[in-house]
């Protein structure tokens, strides 16, 4: 009876894997064509890994391998095909029917979206705190570099002063 289970369990993970792999790489797909991420230059890979995290937790079901959001990583991957298929109002037909409603697919289609502009906005949030955060290092190091100097200057004179002082 344990085997029995251990083989269920087995499947159902990597279906799981597989299902959440292909969304994965539906989102690198779109990201790879998507202008905003070379304008901004951020990597097509750190984008798809915000946005699969983000989507997948407004997603149905309640963890990662439950069924509902097995299902919903189908279904998400077989929405973001749309672009590439090229009878689109039946693959909108089917997207509303697997989805379950017109409401449905529009809710998936706003998570998607809005998990894109999230995942951007945080992302360069990020890279503008480094390098604000470089910039003052960069600051401090050449404020660093100007007393030295300083510094040298001063003990140059000193010795000079020592050295006339001397001589006199």
């Amino acid at each position: 009876m344990k085997k029995i289970l251990l083989i269920c369990a087995s499947a159902l993970f990597l279906t799981a894997c597989a299902d959440k792999e292909a969304y994965e790489k539906a989102v690198l797909e779109e990201m790879k064509i998507n202008s905003d991420l070379v304008d901004y230059k951020i990597k097509p890979e750190k984008m798809t890994d915000c946005v699969v995290k983000m989507s997948s937790e407004e997603m149905p079901g309640a963890f990662p391998l439950d069924p509902v959001r097995l299902t919903s990583y189908q279904n998400y991957t077989k929405m973001l095909s749309m672009r590439t298929v090229e009878d689109k109002k039946a693959m909108l037909e089917e997207l509303r029917a697997i989805f379950g409603s017109p409401q449905e697919l529009v809710a998936a289609r706003s998570n998607y979206t809005t998990s894109v502009m999230d995942c951007m906005a945080t992302i360069l949030m990020r890279s503008e705190s480094a390098e604000k955060e470089k910039e003052s290092i960069e600051e401090v190091e050449g404020e660093k570099k100007v007393v030295e100097k300083a510094e040298q200057t001063k003990d140059k004179i000193e010795k000079e002063g020592d050295n006339k002082a001397q001589g006199n």
